[in-house]
This record gives structure tokens, sequence and C-alpha cells, in this order.
């Protein structure tokens, strides 16, 4: 399964229209060509496949990511790796 967790945007490249993100302390780049919406350095956004998909409110990325939190300081180490695991070989990545 493929979670998509709000991500922050950390720096914007306008003419490749990428970004990269931090997500919950992993950085990573994605293309801004489907989103439709204005973003800006510092904006919380969703990413699937690669692509921003939408914008969100702080406040909603902030509770969830609080939330994600949550959910792996609950889990057992090899839960964690594997779901670490499971997440570098989503289908849809």
């Amino acid at each position: 399964m493929c979670l998509s967790i709000p991500s922050k945007i950390k720096s914007i490249d306008t003419e490749m229209n990428t970004c990269v993100v931090d997500t919950m302390g992993v950085e990573r780049s994605a293309s801004l060509d489907l989103i439709d919406q204005d973003v800006v350095i510092g904006d919380y956004v969703l990413i699937h496949i690669g692509f921003a998909m939408n914008k969100i409110d702080e406040v909603d990325a902030l509770e969830s990511l609080k939330v994600y939190a949550e959910i792996i300081e609950k889990m057992e180490e090899q839960d964690r790796l594997e779901a670490i695991e499971q997440s570098d070989n989503c289908p849809n990545r």
C-alpha cells in the first residue's frame, strides 16, 4: 500500500518545474507538472508517483504528520523496516 504523507517544499526549480520536498526527514524530488495550484517554498503538498498532486493546509499537514509519527513510534523495529522496504517497492512510484 502506498501512502501520501504530507511533504514540505524545500526548494523549487522553475526551469525544470520540479521541487525538493522533505517527507518526515527524507528529501526527494517531485514534479510540479500535475499540480493546479501555485506553490511556494514552505507549502505542504501530497506526492503520488513522483508528482505533487495538491497543496494542503499547514495545520492539516502537521496534524497528519503527528499521527504518522505516533504510528511509527508504536511499531516494532522489524515492522518499521518492513514498512520502509514496502514503501521503496511501491508499484506506483
